[in-house]
């Protein structure tokens, strides 16, 4: 056989089987094709080549090392005798002539067919070339790209035609001039493409430029005839397929359509497209279409890609692209065995960033560097100076043979990997592949490749901080990167593919704050550090909604990131707020300016008192206007100094206990200040009543000093006045008698507290606990509310008194009111009796709100009731002796009794420590899970939180704890309580049958 025929003319080029029994077998079933082939010659054909040297060798080189090859000569024996006699170039010319002509096939059928077959003839033809050394990267990359090209515009072409042929088309000035371009992206366009790629595409379309005459809406069309393209490309027949097409690389592909308006292109890569787009289209070109509308879009791209200023953060946003996948798929070290030679260390992608960003930076200014090939980009920044000649040639070299081992990966078996084998058998067969004797000399010269292609990337960003210390975290393309959803589960994310499409969201401009390049600028450097620190809270996933809900409300964003980025305390703070405390997220929602004040002087200090909050209300209410304008003020200062103690809560600068007694003394400053602007205003509408007037009581929480961020007002109010039933106020527009005057005056209270103004709520107020309850009148009388108290009041009643204090009102009347209630609290007592009622209240507790979990510290046996209860029973029953034990708090009043001698000091502080931890653990769980806790799907990082918080090292330490102590509690509650009221309800039962 004539060893003049290109393919057989440099046998020691060719590689040796890494499988030389596969290649045995292959070549007799290479035998019996060639026998039953079209051409007689074919028959013929094969024995000579199989006793030809050379030709053995091509066989065996093709046999023992590439199934899919293999596939291609057995199928069709007939184009290997073409490619081996005529030569690579001129049969792949003819082929792309075939491919050129399917536009003008009869049906789609076969159209698709003549793709698919002169795809599997370029496929076999491009690889003999570049296994026998005839070409080199740029030829077999160029045949590869001219093929794509063809195969595009082929189908592009036929579709338009056969819409043309319906009437849907108009295409009397020709088929090209249809209103669509095909942009190619990536490899493809940069004329790069691998052997087995994707091909990156976006659809682009005039409006008004295509000559649609269908019923359908022009874009409703753009669109159907896009999936068809893809269809026709991508659909698997017996004759295979032609490409892979990803459309992704469009604008925001998880909103956009398949097929983009140039309008809207334009508009977006304008306002909202990312530095990595920018990179993207460095090289993007038309590859099919109307070329009027190719060259309108490539015009309009420019000045996207090439800018010729950048500032600060546009340079750093094109260097944390590098650092966002610095530890990319394929190891975050060097390696052979698994390796990802394309975006592993070392890899391909490197050395395409490398260019990438220096062209980003400078090419807006140096028309040369704006080159689409990465060799060609290299040369020309070598040329310009900007990089060391050693350098570009070093990355060339290096980037000609990962190239060529990536095709050789994907020529065995036609597929898109770039990922070396992971068994030595699997390397030893690619190194034969690869032309070496043996698996360790392949293995010494590409970790020499790779080790050097990390070094020079890793030089080229020596002086940039690792933005991307958690591993991948890369948010470009419409479809998440897999690294990247493995690092965000490492991270502590439950739904990779959500944080992926929100943290695209805000990449893609959707929201306000995200709408300025700079804002994504900085933002691209801040994204990595803020999953880290969401990552970090209890509920990453949730910390992530919040954090998403609170950037969509806001205005503007640059002011914010930029503080962030300074600040990455206060980044971890904001973290843990939208992870852990969602009151304080919803206040940070409402006014993210309060983050601002965390980083002024004092924020941290130690909380203030109600002296000097007092004080700071009443400046800011020196500048209210009227008394909308106050509502407004107390709200905001209220939130605001809410927001303050939540924080200190949260960092644990401050215990529960510290916490709600700050919680309470602005609660009471709040109220305070609105009490006399209500007055005002409701005076000048009903005027005055001689007397007292009207005093306000706090009960539960706000009466205990036992206030939570989330806490509502317990209030009682109670009036007096000198004025007969039947008067009328004096001095207003509308006067009211008594009743009704101070029914108003109280509501215009209420409503001063709880009315949403655009400063939100200031309280919810809870007035059940007033005489008679939910059906009492609103106010009482101080006689009425006495005699309640006396005659009908039930000793639940008189328990949840012994929280009662008067806060606000005339001074004579508040101390009457408080003599009053001492009164009623110091009267003497049956303790059996007493001690019965309270017991039949816990057990009709424990029917109706059964304990939910071992963590619901309020209702378990031995939890929060329990030890109010107690508390609250032990002082009815002993301050009529020791009125000293009547202490507002739960652990006061158990502090009050051991010092008035009625409760040991050893069980007080049992009941004391009990208390504490247990309004700790609710307080804690109320900060981070709000009112919805369910162990079954808690985060282990919460758990572990609470467990901190606690002092204890994880979370079945803290169960037990928590189960010790409630034992010990409801011990003492039987002892105390259960006991002594049992003769009292045996009797009561013996009664009843």
């Amino acid at each position: 056989m004539s060893h003049a025929y290109p393919l057989l003319s440099a046998p020691d080029h060719l590689p040796r089987p890494g499988n030389p029994e596969r290649a045995e077998t292959a070549r007799a079933d290479w035998r019996e094709h060639a026998a039953r082939a079209d051409d007689p010659e074919t028959a013929r054909f094969a024995q000579e080549l199989e006793a030809d040297p050379a030709g053995r060798a091509l066989l065996d080189a093709i046999f023992g090392n590439s199934p899919f090859l293999t596939q291609c000569i057995l199928t069709r024996p007939d184009d290997l005798h073409a490619l081996v006699t005529r030569g690579p170039e001129p049969v792949l010319r003819d082929s792309l002539e075939r491919a050129a002509a399917a536009a003008e096939s009869a049906d789609q059928a076969t159209a698709m067919g003549v793709l698919r077959r002169e795809r599997r003839l370029t496929a076999l033809g491009v690889a003999l070339a570049d296994m026998a050394g005839l070409w080199d990267l740029d030829a077999v990359t160029g045949a590869l790209s001219t093929f794509a090209d063809t195969a595009v515009q082929a189908a592009l072409g036929y579709l338009v035609r056969q819409y043309g042929a319906r009437g849907d088309l108009d295409l009397a000035d020709g088929a090209d001039h249809n209103g669509f371009t095909v942009l190619a992206m990536g490899k493809l366009g940069a004329r790069e493409l691998n052997y087995s790629s994707d091909i990156d595409l976006i659809v682009v379309y005039d409006p008004e430029r295509v000559p649609y005459t269908g019923k359908r809406d022009v874009h409703q069309f753009a669109v159907k005839l896009t999936r068809e393209l893809v269809r026709m490309l991508e659909e698997r027949t017996a004759e295979g397929f032609v490409a892979r097409a990803d459309l992704r690389l469009r604008p925001d592909p998880s909103a956009m359509p398949v097929a983009v308006p140039i309008g809207t292109a334009e508009t977006y890569y304008e306002s909202l497209g990312q530095n990595w787009e920018r990179a993207a289209m460095i090289k993007a070109r038309p590859c099919a279409g109307d070329p009027r509308v190719g060259r309108e879009l490539s015009q309009l791209l420019r000045p996207f890609v090439w800018r010729t200023h950048l500032d600060f953060w546009a340079i750093r946003d094109v260097h944390s692209i590098k650092r966002q996948i610095s530890a990319q798929r394929g190891g975050s070290t060097v390696a052979v065995e698994g390796h990802d030679i394309k975006v592993g260390r070392g890899g391909i992608r490197e050395i395409e960033f490398y260019a990438q960003t220096q062209q980003l930076i400078w090419g807006g200014r140096q028309r040369t560097l704006r080159q689409a090939r990465t060799v060609d980009a290299l040369d020309a920044l070598a040329r310009a100076g900007l990089i060391g000649r050693d350098d570009a040639d070093t990355l060339i070299g290096a980037y000609r043979y990962l190239r060529r081992l990536e095709h050789r990966l994907q020529m065995v078996e036609d597929q898109q990997t770039q990922r070396l084998p992971e068994t030595p058998e699997g390397i030893a067969e690619i190194a034969a592949f690869m032309g070496h004797a043996g698996a360790e000399p392949f293995r010494d010269e590409l970790l020499t490749c790779l080790r050097t292609v990390e070094d020079r990337y890793a030089a080229l960003f020596e002086e940039e901080p690792p933005l991307a210390g958690p591993g991948t975290l890369v948010f470009t393309g419409g479809e998440p990167d897999p690294e990247t959803l493995e690092t965000l589960a490492r991270l502590g994310f439950r739904d990779g593919e959500r944080v992926f499409n929100v943290v695209g969201g805000w990449h893609r401009g959707r929201y306000r704050a995200t709408r300025s390049q700079r804002a994504r600028e900085i933002l691209t450097e801040l994204v990595p550090t803020l999953l880290e620190a969401l990552g970090r809270t209890a509920n990453p996933d949730g910390a992530l909604a919040k954090f998403d809900e609170f950037l969509s409300g806001l205005p503007a964003g640059v002011q914010l990131f930029s503080m962030l980025y300074a600040n990455p305390r206060l980044l971890d703070l904001l973290a843990r707020i939208m992870g852990a405390a969602p009151n304080l997220a919803e206040h940070l929602s409402h006014r993210p300016g309060m983050l601002e004040a965390v980083l002024t002087p004092g924020f941290f200090d130690e909380l203030p008192g109600r002296e000097e909050l007092d004080a700071d209300l009443s400046t800011r209410l020196a500048d209210a206007r009227d008394f909308q304008d106050a509502l407004d003020i107390v709200r905001r200062w209220a939130n605001d100094r809410k927001f303050q103690v939540g924080v200190h809560l949260l960092q644990g600068l401050v215990d529960v206990d510290t916490g709600g007694r700050a919680l309470t003394a602005i609660a009471e400053s709040a109220l305070a200040a609105l009490w006399p602007w209500v007055h005002a205003e409701f005076e000048q509408q009903h005027g005055t009543l001689p007397g007292p007037g009207m005093a306000l009581l706090a009960m539960g929480k706000l009466g205990g000093r036992e206030m939570t961020v989330a806490s509502d007002l317990d209030l009682v109010f109670v009036a007096e006045t000198t004025a007969a039933r039947d008067d009328v106020s004096e001095g207003g527009k509308r006067p009211l008698e008594p009743g009704r005057y101070f029914a108003r005056l109280a509501q215009r209270v209420i409503n001063a507290v709880t009315a949403p103004t655009a400063e939100g709520r200031l309280y919810d107020v809870d007035m059940r606990l007033r005489p008679h309850g939910d059906s009492g009148e609103l106010v009482s009388s101080l006689d009425g509310f006495v005699r309640y108290q006396h005659e009908n009041a039930w000793t639940w009643e008189h328990m949840a008194l012994t929280r009662a204090r008067a806060v606000l009102g005339d001074a004579e009347l508040c101390a009457r009111l408080d003599a009053a209630i001492r009164e009623v609290l110091t009267q003497p007592r049956d303790p059996a009796k007493l001690m019965a009622e309270v017991v039949t209240m816990r057990r009709r507790i424990e029917r109706e709100f059964p304990a939910k979990s071992d963590w619901d510290v309020k209702y378990r046996r031995g939890g929060l009731v329990d030890l109010e209860f107690l508390a609250q029973a032990l002082q009815l029953q002993h301050a009529h002796a020791h009125p000293g034990v009547l202490a507002v708090s739960t652990q006061g009043a158990f502090a009050a009794m051991a010092d008035a001698g009625v409760l040991g000091r050893e069980r007080a502080e049992t009941l004391i420590e009990a208390a504490r931890l247990m309004r700790h653990v609710q307080g804690m769980l109320r900060l981070m899970a709000g009112s919805a806790f369910d162990e079954a799907n808690a985060p282990a990082g919460l758990m572990a939180r609470l467990a901190e918080s606690c002092g204890e090292g994880d979370s079945e330490a803290l169960r037990a704890r928590l189960a010790n102590t409630a034992e010990r509690v409801h011990a003492i509650f039987d002892e105390l309580v259960e006991e002594p009221a049992a003769s009292v309800l045996a009797a009561d039962e013996e009664a009843m049958q």
